[in-house]
């Protein structure tokens, strides 16, 4: 009984271990091979932990009453099948049982488990180190140049999301502007907002031209892992030369390549809403 039981428990810890590495992997951006020794040692750590208080916790089992032995002699040919073939069922649903009894007990752990917004970031933008961002619909809430000579008003819901960002990337913002005032508009809403002093954002990083074209030519330089951008056109210039691009668009358009992807605002790709 006593080794039975001991190799119950081995089993249902390699199960809980296997279900619990999928779980986190999902969970978080950073793959189980890029985590040190003690990350890896805290997760197991952390399962036969759980795996015990579990078992711990688990209501006695009731005792097996002992079958009467059989009077007769040598059994027969066919109940020595029967007896295996019944061995066979209760070794494969018992099996099943330790695969549900482990998925349920990391289901339920990871239940109140959730993403911080830093780690929803990480892992939606691949760890891109560098990302390039356009204002104008995705920043500010003026959508063309006319309106931000003005005004420029910075988008609150996007604000934590951005923040975000700039702990983890090289983060470039620019536009196409018409004269020198708009360009004084903009980084003064940046600057009101709190981009500059609360993030790793400097002004040295807003960036402005006069025609779409130069826009396109600042993200070509920059090489970005990352481009968000609300014109269509530039999505598509860009889509041969930049990693990953996000069109920013309310009428969900269709994927124009497999390294385009579109949302109807920067902070529902990140789950802000």
């Amino acid at each position: 009984m006593a080794d039975s039981s001991k190799q119950e428990l081995v089993q249902l810890i390699k199960r809980f271990g296997a279900y619990l590495t999928i779980k986190i992997s999902k969970l978080l951006p950073i793959s189980l091979q890029k985590m040190d020794s003690r990350s890896v040692g805290a997760i197991a750590g952390l399962a036969v932990a759980i795996v015990f208080t579990w078992r711990l916790l688990r209501s006695p089992s009731q005792p097996q009453r002992r079958l009467p032995k059989r009077q007769s002699g040598t059994p027969s040919s066919s109940g020595a099948n029967t007896n295996s073939n019944a061995n066979l069922v209760v070794s494969g649903v018992s099996s099943s049982l330790e695969d549900l009894r482990a998925q349920t007990v990391v289901d339920e752990f990871f239940q109140s488990v959730k993403p911080t917004l830093g780690q929803i970031v990480r892992q939606k933008l691949s760890e891109g180190r560098k990302v390039t961002c356009r204002l104008l619909g995705v920043i500010l809430e003026e959508s063309s140049p006319e309106e931000i000579q003005k005004q420029a008003t910075v988008r609150s819901p996007v604000l934590e999301v951005l923040l975000e960002i700039t702990k983890f990337c090289d983060l470039y913002l620019m536009e196409t502007v018409l004269d020198d005032e708009s360009e004084r508009k903009v980084l003064l809403a940046l600057e009101d907002a709190g981009i500059f002093t609360s993030g790793g954002l400097v002004k040295d990083k807003v960036l402005f031209c006069s025609t779409e074209i130069g826009r396109s030519s600042f993200v070509r330089q920059l090489e970005p892992d990352w481009h968000i951008d609300s014109n269509p056109e530039i999505i598509f210039q860009l889509s041969r030369f930049i990693k990953y691009q996000l069109h920013i668009s309310p009428n969900r358009p269709e994927r124009t390549a497999p390294n385009v992807f579109s949302t109807p605002s920067l902070e529902q790709f990140f789950g802000c809403v």
